[in-house]
């Protein structure tokens, strides 16, 4: 055999080794996610609160529990996770909100929320429905820059 040979045999052993080894650790990923909605379920409870404010905010500012903080580990405690500020009852408390329904989240409103510990999990409108959040979608870095190029060269912004 020659030697190009040889280096596409490593090759190609290599990346089914890379592809056996990501397919095991998406399935174990895939049941702790799954073992993890599993508690979720267990523990959840619906609530009526006053949402005060909502932001996406890093976890050691959020006010959090230090129990929280410090199971968390250290790679996501830098990451910025959406924290909701929400009046539940008589206390004030600081809630990680659900990436998926963030956006739908109405702020300075009265809701029946779906609550497992410190994780909201989805709100529904006391009073009425929920009125989707007014304005416009935030535009991406890359959208904003092609925008801006765009006007320099004097063409018509693409929608």
């Amino acid at each position: 055999m020659h030697t190009w040979a040889w280096v596409l045999l490593i090759i190609l052993l290599v990346l089914i080794a890379g592809a056996v080894v990501l397919y095991v650790l998406g399935n174990r990923a895939q049941k702790k996610q799954a073992e993890q909605e599993k508690q979720l379920e267990a523990y959840k409870q619906t609530v009526s609160m006053l949402i005060i404010d909502k932001k996406k905010m890093k976890l050691r500012d959020a006010g959090l529990p230090q129990a929280v903080i410090a199971s968390t580990p250290k790679l996501l405690r830098g990451s910025k996770l959406p924290i909701v500020k929400a009046k539940v009852g008589p206390q004030i408390m600081s809630l990680v909100c659900d990436e998926k329904i963030f956006d739908s989240v109405p702020v300075k409103k009265e809701v029946k929320a779906t609550v497992s510990g410190i994780y909201l999990t989805s709100v529904r409108g006391l009073r009425g429905p929920l009125t989707p959040p007014e304005g416009k979608k935030k535009k991406g870095w890359l959208r904003r820059n092609v925008e801006k190029l765009q006007e320099k060269a004097g063409a018509k912004p693409v929608k």
